[in-house]
């Protein structure tokens, strides 16, 4: 089998975050266009086979080409985004049921602006647009652009009429107070909402915090003590399977039999190294997560970990792994690496040279353990606490190391222990299946967060119905990869796990029509993104912005139930999918309060950027999950999620706030008491 180095995934992670730009090569110019305008030229060069979309496109189609400032001064917009030069190919879409312009080759569009100020003249911004042929489509992510007083064409002249000073058009950052933070996502609100957004309300005291109320009324509902549990019990669960890879598992007894034999006459010495030994590896690991999360910090992962192009690089590098778990090729670090270790552990004596022996066992199987690792490190990165990484690498870590050091104090256990053999390379085909599920939660993430609509769920589901009945077959020794040896009868093991794996594939088919699958609501997309839904249990929020929901409210005489939630929060789809779908919880968030969720991962841009202070800094919210993190945090100290906290009209809580927790007679008691103080 040919070997590749981590160079080459290294390049494969690098393929793969430029990906979904390689279709499109965009360049940005200004150009004079006489009496103190000019225009914002956004020429963009097309794949042969491919096409990008024109700037106006009906409602509901695809995602059309589209312009965003960040900053503009010293200049203001005229007129709108438009396509200029050749004129857009239209055509009937069957897809999309709609006619839509598209270009093909080239395009060309333009933006134009009138110069107000020269000397501060200053434009920050991007364009979305998306690349598709005739199989697939990109994403839409930004292609950015920046020019400043240099930039201009030296031609360009400010007529004498025009006004003097630096402008700022409504797209430049503005420092606002909470209460004209309210305001900046009027394209939110729905016609139907809009129609009792004009109740009074006062977006001072909706914004205010709320803290000490909160503190007063205690944390009933919090339940991160047991998200800590429930990562180290992840970690350590990861780490068992890491032990059967083939990467680990013969290191076993070769490492124990080493310290055996160093020490053939003080058998309490092995036993002490040994120990010693496992304690390295745990040391190791831990490191490893405070690294990661001292170099990002707590919060900046839990935002990589919603980020569109982290999301795609990390489904590209499943993808990449399960190849190589399939037995595509072989990856292996860089000898050097390994060899270094070595010397290091040979030229140093004691505690230290053991230790570095356990640095090589990290780095030796690093290609089994590798995504194993990674998806305990994004999981956790999600819990928004800066201890979760550490946590679960130690979980992990003492499912490493226990083994070593049990076979060291009970050596006679090593004759016990099952041989190597093509045992191993099953686990490995079966790591690379579930590599392949996981991989297309990642890709959902971004898919969710930006809308795209690739990943709906009954594809989602599709896929894996395929993949887990694949498996299911492949344990029955019906089909074979390379490295696996032939099967003369199916074992035991293996045909009960060929049955879970074939009926858990069965259990996911009613899901095509809407049953609610409990079991894989962390990891599907959510039920409103199925087309066809024949279960009708599922709750829906009245709306998706606080100040509407807070009129809402106002109108009907009903307490406000906000939900923190997020798109690739996979505790928010198990209260969905377990609480909210109790006949009891279902009436209570149906008839009795005005129920408002707020996407903290959102991508959607906000009309301008808003700058705020926080912690001494200047925060800058560019979207509407920035938006309604900053309301989280600053109102109700808290970032994570999920989070609900019932309000009454004034902003101020009812009951104590409510975090992850499955148990449907807690959360009634939590609803039943905002509810009754509300009445109060």
């Amino acid at each position: 089998m040919k070997k590749l180095s981590l160079l080459l995934s290294l390049f494969f992670l690098s393929i793969a975050a430029s990906f979904a730009q390689d279709e499109m090569v965009w360049n940005f110019t200004l150009e004079d266009k006489g009496n103190g305008e000019i225009e914002l030229v956004a020429d963009v060069k097309i794949k042969q086979g491919w096409y990008v979309y024109d700037t106006q496109i009906p409602d509901g189609g695809p995602t059309p080409t589209q312009i965003s400032f960040d900053r503009m001064t010293g200049a203001e917009p005229v007129g709108t985004f438009h396509a200029a030069g050749k004129e857009a190919k239209v055509k009937y879409d069957e897809i999309f049921q709609m006619t839509i312009g598209t270009f093909q080759n080239s395009a060309r569009f333009v933006q134009r602006l009138r110069v107000t100020d020269k000397s501060a003249f200053s434009i920050e911004g991007d364009i979305r647009a998306q690349a598709c042929d005739n199989q697939s489509c990109t994403p839409p992510l930004p292609n950015d652009f920046s020019f400043t007083a240099t930039d201009l064409p030296a031609t360009v002249r400010v007529p004498a009429d025009s006004p003097t000073g630096t402008t700022e058009t409504t797209t430049a950052p503005l420092e606002l107070q909470p209460a004209q933070i309210a305001d900046s996502d009027q394209s939110q609100r729905t016609a139907a909402q809009a129609a009792v957004s004009t109740a009074e309300i006062d977006s001072d005291l909706l914004w205010t915090p709320v803290i000490e109320e909160l503190q007063e009324y205690g944390m009933k509902g919090s339940t991160a003590g047991m998200s800590m549990l429930w990562i180290l019990i992840s970690g350590f669960i990861g780490g068992l399977i890491a032990l059967v890879t083939p990467c680990v598992w013969p290191m076993i007894p070769m490492t124990v039999s080493f310290f055996l034999k160093r020490n053939k006459t003080e058998r309490k010495k092995a036993i002490t190294e040994a120990l010693i030994y496992g304690a390295a590896i745990i040391v190791i690991y831990v490191l490893l997560g405070l690294l990661i999360t001292g170099i990002f910090g707590a919060s900046a992962l839990n935002n990589l970990a919603t980020s569109a192009l982290f999301n795609l690089i990390f489904f590209a590098l499943l993808v990449f792994f399960a190849i190589a778990f399939f037995g595509g090729f072989e990856m292996v670090l860089p000898s050097k690496w390994t060899n270094k270790m070595d010397e290091k552990a040979d030229k140093t004596s004691g505690a230290l040279s053991i230790f570095f022996m356990a640095f090589t066992l990290v780095l030796v199987s690093f290609s089994c353990t590798g995504p194993i690792i990674g998806t305990l490190l994004v999981e956790a990165a999600t819990a928004g606490s800066i201890l979760a990484p550490a946590i679960g690498m130690l979980g992990f870590a003492i499912a490493l190391a226990v083994p070593f050091v049990l076979f060291a104090i009970f050596p006679s256990w090593l004759a016990g222990m099952p041989k190597s053999g093509g045992w191993l390379n099953s686990v490995k085909v079966v790591l690379g299946f579930l590599e392949l599920a996981l991989a297309l939660k990642f890709l959902s993430v971004a898919d969710l967060a930006y809308g795209w609509g690739i990943l709906d769920r009954e594809v989602f589901l599709v896929l894996w119905i395929v993949i887990f009945a694949l498996l299911g077959i492949y344990l029955l020794g019906k089909i074979k990869f390379p490295g696996d040896s032939d099967v003369p009868h199916i074992t035991i093991p293996r045909l009960f796990l060929s049955i879970i794996s074939i009926a858990f594939a069965i259990y996911m088919i009613p899901g095509l029509w809407g049953a609610p699958l409990k079991a894989i609501s962390a990891f599907s997309p959510p039920l409103f993104t199925q087309d066809f839904n024949l279960y009708d249990g599922e709750v829906h929020a009245k709306t998706l912005d606080y100040e509407t929901g807070i009129a809402m409210a106002q109108q009907q005489n009903k307490p406000v139930l906000i939900d923190f939630s997020g798109y690739g929060c996979v505790n928010c789809r198990k209260m969905e999918a377990s609480v909210w779908t109790d006949p009891r919880v279902k009436d209570l968030l149906d008839n009795e309060y005005i129920l408002i969720t707020l996407m903290v991962d959102d991508k959607t841009r906000l009309p301008e950027i808003i700058e705020v202070e926080e912690n001494g800094r200047t925060t800058r919210l560019k979207t509407i999950g920035d938006k309604w993190s900053y309301l989280q945090r600053h109102k109700f100290g808290s970032n994570a999620q999920p989070y609900y906290i019932a309000l009454d009209h004034d902003g101020k809580p009812l009951s104590p706030s409510y975090a992850y927790d499955e148990n449907v007679e807690r959360y009634i008691e939590f609803l039943q008491t905002g509810l009754n103080n509300f009445k109060q």
